[in-house]
């Protein structure tokens, strides 16, 4: 297990390299540059005054040298300087990430639960009307887009009922304790959490009454059958712990993509998170930022996935005896 871990320690790092200088070539290819926004904004036009913010901002140096450096400060914790917000690129980043984090572990614990008692229920109630409506339900959360999903619920649910904020985190002008704070959270959470969460649990569904149906055939599921245990104790003890492994691999490799999804749910409830401030800062050529959000986000992608990774190594006592 050892070995394992620090075979993914390594690849975690070759990961980081890559999406550095992948993200670090297009930015480059990109039309405009940082210091084009930055003269535009503040009126500068003085030649001295240029080539001073050239020397500050390294852009005085070759594309290849620029991304040498870059990569150094990278794995020395420091992702750079912004110069909209004047304060460091990990500082501003870090004080948006625990939000989207937020979001992206309630939405996967909306979908993984919500996945995994719906494709039960449909395998044990298979060619029924419980399987068909699961199956059809299954196809219009993965068929709709989670922008427009996020639409209905706010028009249905804030506009209509009334009993949900429309967006944002917390509720503005008002003082709450502790206990009211985090109510008052959790109740901003609960539409864009299931906004992303419905699309990805959709998929868990299928996944897993596919993984059930095909436990439900293994000889060894016969066996416990013939041994007189109840159906319960089969499908929990038995059947539920196997079927549950393509879940856990799906769960690890749809990280980025809940990750990426976010950004869009959280532009639709005005979320202040990763997502809102990756876009301002696409918007406003603040490359420094952009660069920080895909090293950050490669690293809680690839830290997840590790985890994951144990995950599985504690479910599948295959893997353990290797």
């Amino acid at each position: 297990m050892k070995r394992s871990i620090i075979r993914r320690l390594f690849q975690i790092i070759s990961l980081i390299l890559g999406v550095i200088v992948m993200n670090f070539t297009l930015i480059q290819m990109a039309p405009g540059s940082l210091l084009d926004i930055m003269t535009s904004e503040q009126q500068v036009t003085d030649p001295a005054t240029l080539e001073h913010l050239k020397r500050l901002y390294g852009l005085d140096q070759s594309p290849l040298q620029q991304l040498f450096k870059y990569t150094w400060s990278v794995f020395s914790f420091d992702l750079g300087y912004s110069y909209r917000q004047n304060a460091p690129v990990f500082d501003i980043i870090m004080a948006q990430l625990p939000s989207t984090l937020l979001l992206m572990l309630t939405s996967l614990g909306v979908a993984v639960t919500l996945g995994m008692i719906a494709g039960v229920v449909a395998s044990v109630k298979v060619n029924t009307v419980w399987d068909v409506v699961i199956s059809l339900a299954a196809v219009f959360f993965f068929a709709a887009p989670t922008f427009w999903l996020g639409i209905m619920l706010i028009i249905l649910f804030a506009v209509h009922l009334d009993w949900l904020p429309v967006g944002g985190m917390t509720t503005i002008g008002e003082q709450f304790g502790p206990v009211g704070y985090v109510i008052d959270v959790l109740r901003h959470l609960i539409l864009p959490a299931l906004s992303l969460g419905l699309f990805y649990a959709a998929i868990y569904t299928r996944v897993m009454r596919a993984s059930m149906l095909e436990v439900f055939s293994l000889d060894f599921v016969r066996t416990a059958r013939a041994k007189g245990l109840s159906k319960t104790r089969v499908i929990v003890a038995h059947v539920f712990r196997n079927a549950l492994l393509p879940v856990v691999t799906l769960l690890g490799l749809q990280l980025g993509t809940v990750l990426g999804g976010s950004v869009v749910i959280e532009a639709v409830f005005s979320w202040p998170g990763i997502g809102s401030l990756m876009l301002d800062s696409v918007m406003s050529r603040n490359y420094p930022v952009v660069l920080g959000v895909f090293v950050l986000s490669a690293v809680v992608v690839a830290v997840a996935n590790l985890l994951v990774d144990l995950a599985y190594y504690r479910l599948d006592p295959r893997i353990r005896s290797r």
